[in-house]
């Protein structure tokens, strides 16, 4: 490797850290201020650069949008394939242990349904591929009816309401939701006859 590019390799090493940094940011001010509250200053002021600098890495707020939602499901990435309820469950547990990340999604998610949002193409397009894989998680589970007589692709987006849902109310009142029991309760719910 020559000089140079061994350079080149560590700006661009630099370059992804400055910009997971950005990222992290991004969405503390969004949790914080919600989306059209935040502003590239905001989060330019919190990593330390000038909005200019900012902007080298995310040139529109739009671009930093979609790196922060892009960023988040990558955390929550779950095996495409042998997903099961019971991780879902611990999914819903390692989320009550990241507020910041849940309150950002949840601010998002609530703006994303007004008409010209720029997530809400992002959000429309995720609860499409979620609605099918808990579809799959449910088929995998329970075959082609659910003990209560519901097909999976019926009952899927009655999970991920719940999932949502749970988010929300715990988001409001900490004290008073345990998300992760009332998944597993809801869970029971399902497999009951």
């Amino acid at each position: 490797m020559s000089y140079g590019d061994a350079m080149t390799s560590k700006a661009r090493g630099r370059s992804g850290e400055r910009r997971a940094e950005i990222v992290r940011a991004a969405l503390e001010v969004i949790a914080e201020r919600g989306y059209r509250g935040a502003s590239l200053a905001a989060v330019a002021e919190r990593v330390g650069l000038t909005q200019q600098g900012l902007m080298h890495h995310f040139p529109t707020k739009e671009a930093l949008l979609v790196a922060v939602l892009a960023e988040r499901d990558r955390w929550d990435a779950l095996p495409a394939e042998g997903l099961r309820l019971d991780l879902l469950a611990s999914l819903v547990e390692y989320n009550a242990m990241r507020p910041g990340v849940i309150q950002t999604f949840a601010a998002l998610l609530g703006e994303s349904v007004t008409e010209g949002h720029p997530a809400r193409g992002f959000f429309t397009e995720r609860y499409g591929r979620v609605r099918e894989s808990m579809a799959e998680v449910l088929r995998a589970e329970y075959g082609d009816r659910l003990p209560g007589g519901l097909s999976p692709q019926r009952a899927a987006p009655l999970v991920v309401a719940m999932l949502d849902g749970l988010q929300y109310q715990w988001l409001l009142d900490p004290e008073s939701v345990d998300m992760a029991q009332a998944f597993r309760d809801f869970l029971a719910l399902l497999g009951d006859s």
